[in-house]
């Protein structure tokens, strides 16, 4: 039998955010036996199982609050500002690890939330509700931002109001150039629009490189946590693009006859919240369970 070609994507893995968030949780665990997380430092089971054995506890807003005096990191999602303002009253040290991406956005959304409501304009978060991200986003503005998650919400918006829209860093390009063009060819034209493309690259540059890389293959694995939407997206986008494509949390679900004759190559992928080490288990897995391929 011939042997299977089993190829890792070279761009799949952690974004620099969520490196960042994880080697800060790293740090400080190396001299501290606990740390708090506030909500899931990545939304990867495995990646969590390993981080919580060092000593990582991942706590609820109400949890948090019980906590007073505690250290407690803020990950890669970012926080509203009512979550410093707490830890302050609380006596709480804080590790930010909100990604610099989200940061930047998050003090965007602020500044046109100030100007905005001098004038009765409304500022426009495409996301999904209740992510993490767009609550602290939401947080900027008092949570008077309106957020729509498609195209089929269009119609909670104002076209008669000044209008500032704004993207959550991990959604679709292509939806969010749909919603910017039906605005800035609808809204009223005696009040400001304007539209502020902040996608993250490096995940939305992800997309092409994984649909490329998803036809060179017979058959695809996407390894991601099942309660990450950027995997979902993802994982929709490979099996768009390769029928043969299957999604995985860890190697207990991958199946042998996914990998039968006359699959010559497989192709490993994930999301940008799956670490690098759960890519290359699968990958060993796989050579165990073909090895007479």
């Amino acid at each position: 039998m011939s042997s299977l070609h089993i190829e890792i994507d070279p761009a799949s893995g952690f974004c620099f955010g969520v490196v960042k968030a994880v080697e800060a949780a790293e740090a400080e665990l190396e001299n501290n036996d606990i740390l708090y997380c506030l909500g899931d430092i990545v939304h990867n089971n495995m990646e969590m199982e390993r981080l919580e054995k060092r000593g990582l506890k991942s706590v609820s807003n109400r949890e948090l609050e019980n906590l007073e005096k505690q250290k407690f990191l803020i990950r890669a999602h970012g926080e509203p500002p009512t979550t410093y303002q707490k830890a302050k009253i609380n006596g709480q040290q804080v590790i930010d690890a909100t990604c610099p991406v989200v940061l930047k956005l998050q003090k965007r959304i602020k500044t046109s939330w100030h100007m905005l409501r001098k004038i009765n304009g409304q500022v426009i978060i495409y996301g999904k509700k209740g992510h993490a991200e767009v609550v602290g986003l939401l947080g900027q503005t008092e949570n008077e931002a309106i957020v729509i998650e498609s195209m089929d919400e269009i119609s909670k918006i104002d076209l008669n109001k000044a209008t500032h829209l704004y993207a959550q860093t991990t959604k679709s390009i292509d939806e969010f150039k749909s919603i910017a063009t039906y605005l800035k060819e609808n809204i009223n034209t005696q009040v400001e629009f304007k539209s502020f493309d902040t996608i993250c690259r490096q995940v939305s540059g992800r997309l092409p490189k994984l649909m490329l890389f998803a036809r060179k293959h017979d058959v695809m694995v996407f390894v991601g946590g099942k309660k990450s939407s950027n995997a979902k997206m993802l994982y929709a986008k490979c099996l768009e693009t390769n029928k043969h494509s299957y999604f995985v949390s860890d190697v207990d679900e991958l199946k042998k006859k996914w990998f039968a004759e006359p699959v010559q190559s497989v192709g490993i992928s994930g999301a940008t919240s799956t670490p690098p080490w759960l890519l290359e288990k699968v990958a060993r897995h796989i050579k165990t369970i073909t090895k007479d391929k």
